[in-house]
């Protein structure tokens, strides 16, 4: 087993570890709500603290129910996992694009530079030599 994959089980193990022992333990048995987030838990604190508190300002969207509220905050962790996913995806393509040209050799550039030699596209002086005209290269061919 290499050490790459020790270090992912052990992680796998300490967040598998971090999302049971909470339940398993019951931790919040003696709350109403006994894992509600940081931000009930603020509002309760400071409502305790100063009853007469007033907001500075209102949320843009105050979804119907906690359980859409659930979904919209699942919906936005999954888009967040997936553009960084994304990102360690792109970065680790190139990375292996890069080490692939690498160990390509001179050797293998220039048998592509040969096969690409075949299939391009003639330029205008090449044209213009072969057609009979002039030879000066020009794009029009001759005459231009």
């Amino acid at each position: 087993m290499s050490r790459n994959t020790k270090i992912n089980a052990l992680l796998l193990l300490v967040v598998a570890a971090l999302a049971v022992l909470p339940l398993a333990l019951g931790l919040g048995d003696h709350k109403e709500e006994p894992f509600a987030g940081a931000d009930a838990e603020a509002e309760t604190a400071i409502s305790e603290l100063q009853p007469d508190y007033e907001p500075w300002f209102s949320p843009l969207y105050e979804p119907p129910s906690g359980e859409i509220e659930s979904a919209l905050f699942a919906l936005q962790a999954a888009l967040g996992a997936g553009v960084l996913a994304y990102y360690f995806g792109l970065r680790r393509g190139r990375r292996q694009g890069a080490a692939r040209a690498e160990t390509a050799g001179p050797a293998d550039t220039d048998a592509d530079a040969d096969a690409d030699a075949s299939t391009a596209v003639p330029t205008a002086s090449a044209t213009a030599d072969h057609a009979g005209g002039s030879g000066g290269g020009s794009v029009g061919g001759p005459g231009a």
